[in-house]
């Protein structure tokens, strides 16, 4: 007689994971070839790194919003491809814009703008993500997605970098953004599927379908709370580029035809990060999310530290752009994968834009403080700040953990 043979595991990779790793792939090449030459290219028409700190910062605060109307309007709509893909085509155009102006308004516009696209369309995306997989694998799933996110970072400074090199100045360099930015649009357009399966057994009105939402897991918003405390510590990475050019003597006025080393440096930081992505969410999926996330925000902690005490020396630069791809590598997917689980698939869209807008607030807060204390070189008081907020968050969740309310 013969036994049945086992039933084959289904594949967890799918066109839809596939085309929305491309999709994030294809948008990071496009925004980080912009961010790459960006605090050089403020330089050389008079900006500095309060300057920066004011674009991210503002950038940061509308892209918090834009989120949680991203999460909200996810909540209320059926297909949430179009609005994520609409998302993705208003970052790439407003990032491609930047090349055509050169004003502190008119680039905080642009810059606002493309992060407000980047804010709308990412609670749609994870929302998608989520539904494409089984919730065993939302570590390996977030961590590809973020392994796309990062590899895109670090195409996309090598190709500024190699432009750069070939005498390209910046304005052209920004110019070129519009093409992996259009490639991304279009692969999340034409390529992702979504669930047709409805929120519910039976139909029901639209009335009805809201009522009988569960409320969202008081679980749910004590892990918020640590994120967004760590958030606050957690400022852009912008900044390293602006660190790494002061201490290798670069500027604003490095002319065309000269190799970035301070870009190069970001890129081997995205690179150290799309490495360690997935594999992070492999064994997330295995051990403990919440424990791994905490070691990441202690890896935060510890990175700020340094910054502190030697953020202007290039080997301790070097040490902070290892350390700092990992954690972020960490905090990127493992806070997805662990909010996934906290939350029933219809609170999903609103929880992710409800998680990022709280992170979002937390950066725009840490760009603002970090930017100013820059310009007016104060840089261990900046770091050290940061340093405090991550400490307290880390600190949040441990406590929290230890006494087994997240479980």
């Amino acid at each position: 007689m013969n036994e049945p043979r086992p039933i084959a595991a289904k594949p967890w990779i799918t066109r839809t994971v596939l085309a929305i790793v491309l999709a994030t792939f294809f948008s990071d090449v496009s925004h980080e070839m912009c961010t790459s030459v960006l605090p050089l290219y403020l330089a050389t028409i008079g900006l500095g790194p309060a300057a920066l700190g004011l674009i991210e910062g503002v950038a940061d605060f509308l892209v918090s919003i834009s989120k949680l109307a991203g999460g909200y309007l996810g909540h209320h709509v059926v297909r949430k491809r179009p609005w994520a893909s609409l998302g993705y085509l208003v970052t790439t155009l407003s990032t491609w814009g930047i090349a055509f102006v050169g004003s502190l308004g008119a680039v905080l516009t642009l810059r606002s703008a493309a992060w407000v696209g980047r804010g709308f369309r990412s609670p749609l995306r994870d929302y998608l993500l989520a539904d494409a997989v089984e919730p065993t694998h939302f570590g390996r799933a977030y961590g590809l997605e973020r392994a796309g996110d990062m590899l895109g970072a670090v195409v996309g400074p090598l190709i500024a970098v190699l432009l750069l090199w070939l005498g390209i100045e910046f304005r052209i360099i920004i110019l070129w953004t519009i093409v992996p930015g259009l490639l991304a649009a279009g692969a999340f357009f034409f390529f992702t599927q979504e669930r047709s399966t409805p929120y519910v057994s039976r139909p029901a009105s639209a009335t009805e379908s809201a009522t009988r939402r569960p409320p969202f897991p008081r679980l749910f918003w004590w892990f918020l709370i640590g994120v967004f405390l760590f958030g606050l510590g957690d400022f852009s990475r912008t900044f390293l580029v602006w660190l790494a050019a002061r201490a290798l003597g670069e500027d604003g006025h490095l002319l065309a035809g000269h190799l970035s080393l301070a870009a190069l440096l970001y890129m081997i930081h995205n690179l150290v990060s799309a490495g360690a992505a997935y594999p992070i969410g492999h064994i997330g999926d295995r051990r403990s999310k919440r424990g791994m996330l905490i070691a990441g925000y202690a890896l935060g902690v510890a990175t700020n530290i340094l910054l502190a005490v030697a953020g202007g020396q290039i080997v301790a630069l070097f040490a902070v752009i290892v350390m700092s791809g990992v954690y972020i590598a960490i905090e990127e997917t493992l806070e997805k994968a662990v909010a996934a689980e906290l939350l029933p698939r219809e609170l999903r869209s609103l929880g992710f834009g409800i998680l990022a807008c709280a992170n979002a607030v937390g950066d725009m807060a840490s760009s603002l403080y970090v930017g100013y204390l820059l310009e007016k070189d104060r840089a261990a008081l900046a770091f050290a700040i940061a340093a405090g907020f991550g400490l307290i968050g880390s600190l949040w969740l441990l406590i929290l953990t230890s006494a087994r309310r997240l479980r």
